[in-house]
């Protein structure tokens, strides 16, 4: 792994996914790929992968997808993963089969040189919501793909479609003040949640041929493991565990009792399944 220039506007993301947010997720690797592998298999379908080809995953994380890359490109295709976090990046290093033609990079997306034209597929789950620039980002990007290249990501639709997050944070909001309000291009999670932003976007970065569909699921956020584990769950990723950062023990509890009070409707045996709502995003290079 190596570290290069950084764009400074995006600075306060870059610190927080080497920080708590990155902590969480390396805290919750395998139960996350659990609960996220339905979408996984969707946006790596939609992004119909070939043997031997170069693919940049952006915002890699913890390594689910450059790993599952890695094996349908096999020995001639290439897979370098891109992330800021460097505890993400280091876990992603753990998993990765010595074999597998897997390259990781701490680098920002908007400022790493790319060789121009080295790859045939951008591919992302969930990793290009945090631009401060994200035409910009996009731009630098594209300059990485191939004539006729492609882009496929995944990103969340509007919170008020995916109770899975939001309905542990309401909860949570009975007794910790709620988070700075994001406007609808802040970066973050929900930033992309515009159709005709994220087609604004990609447009202004050069790339062509651009199509959005509506991915709509039920997740389960217990990861088959009762409502112990969906409560602990919502504790530690998302939303709720930024709000809850450094509260108090008592709060903590009231939060977690009134969470899994929430929650209890939705129990189906040993799973939790709550509604989430994504875009499957794909462009091509002219």
């Amino acid at each position: 792994m190596s570290t290069v220039s950084v764009d400074e506007r995006n600075a306060d993301q870059i610190a927080y996914w080497n920080g708590p947010g990155g902590r969480h997720w390396v805290n919750r690797q395998q139960t996350q790929d659990v609960v996220l592998a339905p979408i996984s298999a969707a946006v790596i379908a939609r992004a119909a992968v070939q043997p031997g080809e170069r693919v940049v995953d952006i915002g890699c994380g913890c390594g689910a997808t450059a790993i599952e890359l890695g094996r349908l490109v096999g020995a001639p295709g290439r897979v370098l993963g891109l992330d800021v976090s460097a505890p993400m990046l280091a876990r992603a290093a753990e998993r990765l089969p010595p074999e597998l033609p897997v390259e990781l990079i701490q680098a920002d997306a908007t400022t790493y040189p790319f060789a121009p034209g080295g790859f045939d597929l951008l591919f992302s789950r969930f990793g290009v919501m945090f631009f401060a620039e994200p035409a910009r980002s996009f731009a630098n990007l594209r300059r990485a793909l191939r004539p006729s290249g492609r882009l496929a990501f995944v990103c969340w639709r509007a919170p008020r479609e995916n109770p899975w997050l939001m309905l542990p944070l309401r909860a949570a909001y009975e007794h910790v003040p709620p988070l700075p309000q994001l406007g609808p291009e802040d970066p973050g999670p929900f930033s992309f949640a515009d159709a005709e932003r994220v087609r604004r976007i990609l447009d202004a970065a050069g790339f062509r041929s651009i199509g959005l569909e509506p991915f709509d699921l039920a997740l389960d956020v217990a990861s088959g493991g009762g409502l112990d584990a969906a409560v602990a769950g919502v504790l530690e990723i998302g939303p709720t565990s930024r709000a809850i950062e450094g509260q108090p023990p008592k709060i903590l509890a009231a939060v977690a009792a009134s969470i899994r009070q929430a929650l209890m409707p939705y129990l189906r045996g040993a799973t939790v399944p709550l509604a989430a709502a994504a875009w499957l995003v794909t462009a091509a290079s002219p």
